[in-house]
């Protein structure tokens, strides 16, 4: 079961939402999800008015994925402005990590990452803001690991402590075997992510300009099957997306032309059909979509 609140009226639309059209809304999603095995959350905010906010089991704890990658950017960002280094500065790209379990060494292949050009340039320098949009954009795992070991992951987790969140926790470097085995995993909630991507969406995470920045790398995202699907051409959705076996998330910014901003996260996992699962999200944020636009106003068709 989950908990929904949702208050308040569209600013754009003249007559004020009534109890009915929440209420479809939530047996939409109610329908959506009940016709799926697997364990899900969703979190909505209207940047513009928080008072129209959509919470469903928003602080159950979720293996983070490749979401956990915007935490890092975000605090990269933060120990830029404080001159630890700078964006433009180079890194030299090297495959091999230690587990945090031990210290052994390990490494990546391209084969089981999303992004396999970045292993042709091992050995090579590479812009620490170029591995930074590979990480978001690509979701490449090799230019997370290298930010991470930059960053620190221990650093990240207390940044996030201080943006007011409670269940990201930043770990390790991804593939960490003998970490994963032993339950350290990357986690977070629903909540928090949306507390974040809030804070990127009003200007406010590290800087107005590190904000907007953000939302340019997170709008150049390269896969785009889930809260961006079904929305129309004209809405920019800066967004991250996660997945593992069982497990699909989506989390990221909507940009209504003349209308809202609003925040969205997706979580799921232990799903039995992993392609239901996706499409499934991608209907449930064109319901949220139109809730928060007012279907009677959307132009373009599904």
């Amino acid at each position: 079961m989950f908990v929904l609140v949702l208050l308040g009226a569209l600013s754009f639309i003249p007559l004020p939402l009534d109890a009915q059209s929440i209420d479809v809304l939530e047996r939409d999603i109610e329908a959506v999800l009940d016709s799926m095995d697997g364990d899900f959350a969703v979190a909505v905010r209207n940047v513009d008015d928080t008072t129209e906010t959509l919470l469903m089991n928003e602080h159950r704890m979720f293996h983070a994925a490749s979401t956990m990658k915007t935490p890092v950017m975000i605090e990269l960002y933060r120990q830029a402005r404080e001159g630890r280094f700078d964006l433009g500065d180079s890194i030299r790209v090297e495959n091999e990590f230690r587990s945090i379990v031990d210290g052994s060494r390990y490494s990546l292949t391209p084969e089981e990452d999303s992004y396999e050009e970045l292993y042709d340039y091992i050995g090579q320098k590479r812009s620490i803001r170029t591995l930074m949009q590979e990480m978001i954009t690509a979701s490449s795992n090799l230019a997370t690991n290298i930010l991470i070991e930059k960053v620190g992951a221990e650093r990240t987790t207390q940044t996030m402590r201080r943006y007011g969140t409670d269940s990201i926790h930043v770990r390790r470097g991804v593939e960490d075997m003998k970490a994963y085995r032993r339950g350290l995993n990357n986690e977070t909630s629903a909540h928090d992510l949306l507390v974040i991507l809030e804070q990127i969406a009003r200007g406010s995470a590290v800087s107005e300009e590190a904000s907007q920045e953000m939302i340019d790398i997170l709008m150049g995202q390269e896969y785009n099957d889930m809260i961006p699907a079904r929305l129309p051409g004209s809405v920019d959705v800066a967004h991250k997306t996660g997945w593992i076996t069982g497990l699909h998330h989506d989390s990221g910014i909507v940009f209504v032309p003349n209308g809202p901003t609003y925040v969205v996260v997706l979580l799921s996992q232990n799903l039995e059909d992993e392609e239901a699962g996706v499409e499934a999200f991608a209907r449930i944020s064109r319901l949220i979509f139109d809730f928060m636009v007012g279907a009677d106003r959307v132009h373009e068709r599904r």
